[in-house]
Parts: C-alpha cells; structure tokens; sequence
C-alpha cells in the first residue's frame, strides 16, 4: 500500500547561536552559560559529563538540549516526526542530544526511554545513528 500522503519534508534547522563559539575553541559549558539557547553546547556538555561519568548531569544536560530541540524543531516546521538530516550541520545538535539522552537514560536505569530515543534517532536520521550509537 502506498502512502499517499508521503513522507513529511526534511526538517533543516538554523545555525546554532553557539556554534562559531563551539568551533573556536570556547569550551561548551561557557557558550552554554552566555548562550543557553545553544542545544550544540548542551548536547556536547551531556557528552562531556557522560564520558566523565558523571550521569546525572549528563542526563540532565542531555534533557535540556532534547526540549530546546524540539522547540526550534517546531518553529521550523516540524510535526513532531519526518526526516532531519544530519548531513545539515545545524540538525548536529539535536542529533546529539537523542543520542546522549538515549545514553543517559540507560546510565541511569531507564531502558525504556535509552529505546525509545535511539529509535527517535533512527526514524529522524539513520546516518546520525549510525555515527553516534556507541
């Protein structure tokens, strides 16, 4: 059966507020202090934190740029569902932030939601998933 509706469009999102800080060499947790709409800067400080084992933060961080993702992914036209691409660097941080998420969540017990986002992160951008399930 054929879906005559079709497939929603790409969702592209703008530049990150903090990515030409990030990029510069300014440290995540300082573009997050200045820059707080930056889910870049949240998602890497999750990783951050995660990779220093420190779970809870990392979660919550991870938990901040999830929501301020999906915000800018609604004032851009999103549906809730749809292909975000992660060849477009500025979908990067939301990308990230599902897969942080999905690891904080694991860390911490919560087998159902690490599920549920990395299946979010497939659905949105195989490639995304297939760069960043560890």
């Amino acid at each position: 059966m054929t879906n005559l509706l079709g497939e929603p469009p790409e969702t592209f999102l703008p530049a990150d507020p903090g990515a030409a800080e990030l990029a510069t060499g300014t440290s995540p947790q300082a573009v997050a202090s200045t820059t707080p709409d930056s889910v870049l800067a949240w998602a890497l400080l999750a990783q951050d934190a995660l990779d220093d084992g420190r779970d809870l933060e990392g979660y919550a961080f991870a938990r901040t740029a999830y929501h301020r993702s999906l915000d800018a992914l609604r004032r851009n036209g999103w549906k809730g569902h749809g292909p975000v691409p992660w060849s477009h660097e500025p979908n990067q941080g939301f990308l990230r932030s599902l897969a942080v998420l999905a690891t904080g969540s694991e860390r911490l017990g919560d087998d159902a939601e690490a599920h549920r986002c990395r299946e979010f992160l497939h659905e949105s951008s195989p490639e995304a998933y297939a760069a960043l399930v560890r």
